[in-house]
């Protein structure tokens, strides 16, 4: 009878230390997600954080935003075509989808930019366009863009222009496309 209580402290010991290691990694996991965000490039948190901090308004700008489709069976449009802001002002601005077909479509988001040069200083923090988006039959969703216009950017430009076209990906999940040898085909049964 008297090794039943040793095991008993065996597996409360063992026990405290998985709780506490569960602890332990709940309070490092924010610095370690920020510190693979930074690694992997992911987003620039440090530019984040400079345009959190900073109290200074830049100067105007005009934001438009654009939405598109290519090959998918979805309505795409910017919640917002227009946006008066200012460099180094954190915005948000959401976009709609709507799946018009009865079978899901898995979608991926492409942005461009108008001039074609500001793409290097629009920082987006949080996007859509960051993965692939799997859409339900008849399914209509809000996507949000968090970004900032970088404070260098050039005088000459008072209009940025946001632009999103969502493409099909083919063999995706609900895809129309079918893939044949890694390469999507047009259903030409080739």
């Amino acid at each position: 009878m008297t090794a039943l209580p040793a095991n008993n402290y065996r597996l409360a010991g063992g026990l405290s230390l998985v709780v506490l290691a569960s602890f332990v990694f709940a309070y490092l996991q924010p610095p370690l997600y920020r510190a693979f965000c930074e690694w992997t490039g992911i987003y620039d948190v440090q530019k984040a954080d400079e345009f959190r901090a900073s109290s200074v308004v830049g100067r105007p700008v005009t934001m438009e935003f654009d939405a598109n489709t290519h090959g998918t069976g979805l309505r795409f449009t910017a919640l917002q075509t227009s946006l008066a802001t200012h460099t180094g002002e954190l915005i948000q601005v959401n976009f709609r989808v709507e799946n018009l077909t009865n079978h899901p479509v898995t979608g991926q988001a492409i942005p461009s930019y108008g001039p074609k040069h500001v793409g290097n200083f629009v920082k987006k923090l949080d996007c859509f366009c960051f993965r692939q988006q799997v859409f339900a039959p008849g399914e209509v969703r809000v996507l949000p863009v968090v970004f900032a216009l970088d404070r260098t950017l050039p005088d000459d430009v008072g209009t940025v222009t946001l632009s999103y076209t969502f493409f099909e990906v083919p063999g995706g999940v609900g895809s129309t496309a079918p893939v044949v040898n890694g390469s999507a085909t047009s259903g030409s049964g080739i």
